[in-house]
């Protein structure tokens, strides 16, 4: 039996500006080294760090924004097994709800960019991104969603495990 890979845990956080473009970073280490992300990082365990937390530190750190949890909506869950084969991830997807003004630059973790959602297509992104987390952001934008991606096989087989309505939110009180 192989020894047992190490869960990590992780906040994504979506960035738009007023032209509606986002921002990613073109990463220059791992993981996901060469390839353009969401900003975030991963939580604090040893600090108890919740998942709201690390999203408005990680918003702060990479772009020098302050933001509250007040400005975070919880987009998804998204938790992988065996991603790359040397961990599994557990990553809570935040969008913040107005648009912000964050110049284009370099950070420690890499590139800070500007980009056209259609322009998504022709960017170098990470499989599961594009295959799995960017399609059901974009469908469950402004909702809510929860998946799980098996990257364990040749290829990644995703269950969404708490869809949202179609319907839209609900609103206190409807059945």
């Amino acid at each position: 039996m192989s020894d047992p890979l190490p869960y990590k845990i992780a906040a994504l956080c979506y960035l738009f500006d007023e032209a509606g473009r986002l921002l990613l970073l073109h990463r220059v280490r791992p993981p996901n080294q060469d390839l353009y992300s969401p900003i975030g990082g991963k939580l604090e365990q040893a600090i108890g760090e919740s998942p709201t937390t690390c999203a408005v530190r990680e918003i702060h750190e990479e772009t020098g924004l302050r933001v509250t949890a007040k400005d975070l909506h919880l987009t998804g869950i998204v938790s992988e097994s065996g991603y790359e084969g040397s961990c599994h991830w557990l990553m809570y997807l935040y969008e913040v709800t107005h648009p912000v003004v964050v110049e284009s630059m370099t950070i420690d973790e890499g590139r800070l960019e500007w980009h056209q959602p259609d322009a998504l297509a022709g960017l170098p992104i990470p499989q599961t991104d594009r295959e799995i987390i960017w399609p059901l952001f974009w469908r469950y934008r402004g909702r809510f969603f929860a998946a799980h991606i098996d990257c364990r096989g040749n290829d990644l087989c995703c269950f969404v495990e708490q869809p949202a309505s179609d319907a839209g939110p609900r609103q206190p009180g409807e059945g």
